[in-house]
């Protein structure tokens, strides 16, 4: 009995095993490949999948057949049978030697390249090569090249020669740029075209288009412009508004003429405000200063958008963060009126799995991360999804940032897709001009404001110019150890020389740190600490210099080590191009923690913007400042202030102020310890330029005045040498006058024409004004 269980065991087994050899053995002995030269046969088999009889049906056979011809390997593939016995006829592909494009002058080759499935070294795949053609022709129309033509091309080696590969060549016929030649709004009423032309991004053609680049006919462009029409409409109260587009093709111009149809509706202004809340761990009252919406307030999505968010964000550290904000909106057509309620429910209990980010070639997954103010793990609430792709658009490092969702691994679990498209961040700029204090110049500029995808934002500049040389480098982290905390560092050195304006040279160099942080989205202060080595000297070729200037340069150099703080509040809707809002920032300054000055300093510099109808943006300016020395020390003449055109137009460098008058000297403004000065000033467009172009008319006004107390240098030198003749007014002086602002792709560029109405015989004036930079 037991020998012929060991026989059964043992016939079983072998009927196991020759069962199992037959499912494998098929595929060596039954599949026969031929006409592969590169690819191993064995690779061919391995897509051939056997049935557990061990035979390939048909089924099975097409399927191999599709998966190799997707290896882009194979440029036709035969299967035969004879029986249970599979043929296999492959013809492959030829492998790319060479990789060329041509008649390309438009977009450069490595552009090109950088995307194609076709690689030297590859396979010579026909479906590869029609994806990239589609690829660039891509590329072509999104630099607005819509008529390009590419056609690609093999060329075979020689007769009788060694090489067996195949050079590819795409020929590019570009052909004419599609570029948009005008932009038309219909149906607008409450805003002139002027001021719609400068919500879109989409421009025409001008005399500025090749540098601006905005003129192209982009489909995906004009989309996002009318989304940017309708919030801009829906900001300014219009909540019922309706906006289309449509572009139609002029064949005689070649061009396209965009138009955006727009249905405003009615204004409406806010009539009741109210929370209403559902939880009973709520109290609905505790949060009505939360709210940025008030009763008699033109409607406005943008602060509806903000309250929400500002409310999750209270919800969430009371302990609920589940909870969901829903805003209740009740039209009142008749008082053309909005009435709100911020309801306040329970939401469903949601977490976040994972946020997977997708697109980012260059920016480190952990900078996009950080500015979501939750993590994986934490709930999810939607709002503060929304408020996390504003915060990742503002950064300026993509073109586009979209957020969707997916079920996670349980109901209660979603997953974050952010895919992102970049964009260049990186500048370098050479520009020349001229300045009034430091006469011809030219400046090299190098930045990145995310260096390495790393979100820093890293900058350097050198300026050489007739009187003024001097070089500033300068790296900041905004997220310092992770949290909202920028940390940055500067290196400067400048030097001047004796010009018409001051007959002395001055050096200046140090160093700088500074950290800061926003405490909401309008109020940000930072600490400092800059130590710098600062001097004046004469230069020989000058007459006779003021005896205050020549006590100045006996002292030499000496070193300043200050802290400081600042404080910044700012509602401006646009912080380069406002047009309405606030911006008040102070600057206090304490100097003798070391070094041989000792001085305290505290500026001020407050700015509203108001639009006053039409396209015209009203802008009034208050500045002040105050510096005095301690510990029985004197003012060093270099650290007071000295009036010009920053202060008020129509006065040279070192302008106006304190001076020495002494007949026979060089009569040099020494600086003064307190100033103020109002501006009021009127902006728009200037007429028949497109807004892209960037280019505005002002009008304007300056009063204020500067002079030395009896903490000044001047005052005590004046009082320790009484031949000198020290002028010292606190008169007014003021100008009018009219500029030329440009918003370049530089940076702002200014021209002034400004004429004093009130001065004082000794200052020095300057009608005509160039600045470049902020202003």
């Amino acid at each position: 009995m037991r020998c012929r269980g060991i026989a059964v065991f043992l016939a079983g087994f072998l009927a196991v095993w020759i069962a199992a050899a037959a499912a494998a053995a098929p595929l060596d002995s039954t599949v026969t490949v031929i006409g592969n030269r590169h690819v191993g046969a064995e690779m061919v088999r391995s897509f051939f999948h056997a049935d557990a009889d061990g035979k390939v049906d048909a089924q099975a056979a097409d399927e191999a057949i599709k998966r190799l011809y997707a290896t882009s390997l194979f440029s036709n593939i035969k299967v035969s049978r004879d029986g249970d016995r599979i043929l296999v006829v492959v013809v492959e592909n030829p492998t790319i030697g060479r990789l060329a494009i041509e008649g390309n002058r438009k977009i450069k080759d490595q552009d090109l390249k950088k995307d194609l499935q076709s690689k030297p070294g590859g396979p010579l795949s026909r479906a590869a090569i029609q994806a990239d053609v589609v690829r660039m022709l891509d590329a072509y129309k999104r630099y607005g090249y819509f008529d390009a033509q590419i056609v690609p091309k093999t060329i075979e080696p020689k007769p009788g020669s060694y090489n067996t590969t195949v050079d590819l060549v795409f020929e590019i016929k570009e052909g004419e740029k599609l570029a948009v030649r005008r932009v038309v709004f219909t149906g607008n009423k409450a805003f002139s075209e002027t001021k719609l032309r400068s919500v879109v991004k989409t421009g025409v053609t001008n005399a500025v288009s090749f540098l601006l680049n905005n003129d192209i006919y982009d489909a995906d462009k004009i989309e996002n412009d009318r989304d940017l029409l309708r919030q801009f409409y829906r900001d300014h109260g219009y909540a019922d508004v309706r906006v289309s587009s449509a572009a139609g093709y002029d064949a005689a111009a070649k061009s396209v003429v965009v138009t955006f149809a727009i249905d405003e509706g009615q204004q409406y202004h806010i009539g009741k405000v109210g929370l209403d809340s559902a939880l009973k761990t709520v109290d609905a009252d505790r949060l009505r200063s939360v709210l940025r919406t008030q009763a008699g307030d033109v409607y406005n999505a943008d602060a509806v958008d903000k309250t929400l968010e500002d409310l999750t964000m209270a919800l969430a550290r009371n302990g609920e963060p589940f909870a969901n904000v829903v805003p209740r909106v009740e039209r009142k057509p008749g008082r053309q009126t909005i009435d709100l309620v911020y309801g306040i429910e329970g939401g469903k209990r949601l977490y976040v799995e994972r946020i997977e980010i997708h697109g980012n070639i260059k920016t480190h997954d952990e900078v996009i991360r950080r500015e979501f103010e939750f993590g994986e793990g934490d709930a999810y609430n939607r709002v503060l999804v929304d408020r996390g792709e504003r915060h990742l658009k503002a950064l300026g490092y993509f073109k586009s940032v979209k957020i969707t969702t997916d079920r996670g691994s349980a109901p209660d679990r979603v997953v974050l897709n952010v895919t992102v498209e970049e964009q260049k961040t990186g500048s370098f700029f050479v520009s020349g001009g001229y300045s009034a204090s430091d006469g011809a110049l030219a400046q090299f500029t190098i930045g990145d404001s995310n260096f390495l995808g790393t979100g820093d934002i890293a900058k350097s500049t050198v300026t050489y110019g007739q009187y003024a040389r001097g070089f500033d480098v300068s790296f900041t982290d905004p997220w310092f150890l992770n949290q909202r905390l920028s940390a940055g560092i500067d290196l400067f050195g400048r030097e001047t020389f004796a010009s018409p304006y001051q007959a002395f040279n001055t050096e200046l160099y140090g160093g700088k740190i500074a950290v800061g942080t926003p405490i909401t989205d309008t109020l940000g202060v930072s600490t400092n600490y800059a130590l710098y080595k600062q001097g004046l000297s004469l230069d020989p070729s000058i007459g006779t210099v003021s005896l205050p200037v020549r006590q100045a340069a006996q002292m030499g150099s000496y070193w300043v080590s200050s802290i400081g703080n600042s404080v910044t509040y700012s509602t401006l809707d646009n912080s380069r191009n406002p047009t309405e809002g606030v911006r008040a920032q102070v600057n206090n300054d304490f100097a003798g923690l070391g070094g041989a000055a000792k001085f305290a300093r505290t500026t001020q510099d407050v700015r509203y913007y108001h639009e006053l109808g039409g396209d015209v943006v009203g802008m009034v300016r208050a500045q002040g400042g105050y510096v005095a020395p301690w510990g029985g020390q004197q003012l060093p003449l270099l650290d007071g202030f000295f009036g010009g055109p920053q202060l008020i137009r129509g006065f040279a460098a070192n302008g106006f102020g304190p001076r020495d008058v002494t007949p026979g000297t060089t009569m040099d403004n020494l600086g003064g310890n307190a100033y103020w000065t109002t501006s009021a000033e009127l902006q728009a467009p200037v007429p028949f330029i497109p807004p892209d172009a960037g280019l505005k008319v002002a009008a304007f006004s300056d009063v204020g005045s500067l002079w030395a107390t009896s903490a000044s240098t001047a005052t005590s030198l004046a009082s320790l040498s009484p031949a000198q003749q020290i002028a010292n007014s606190r008169a007014i002086r003021s100008s009018l006058g009219a500029g030329l602002i440009w918003d370049s792709m530089f940076g702002p560029i200014r021209v002034d024409y400004a004429y004093p109405l009130t001065k004082q015989p000794y200052d020095v004036t300057q009608r005509f004004q160039f600045t470049a930079g902020g202003f």
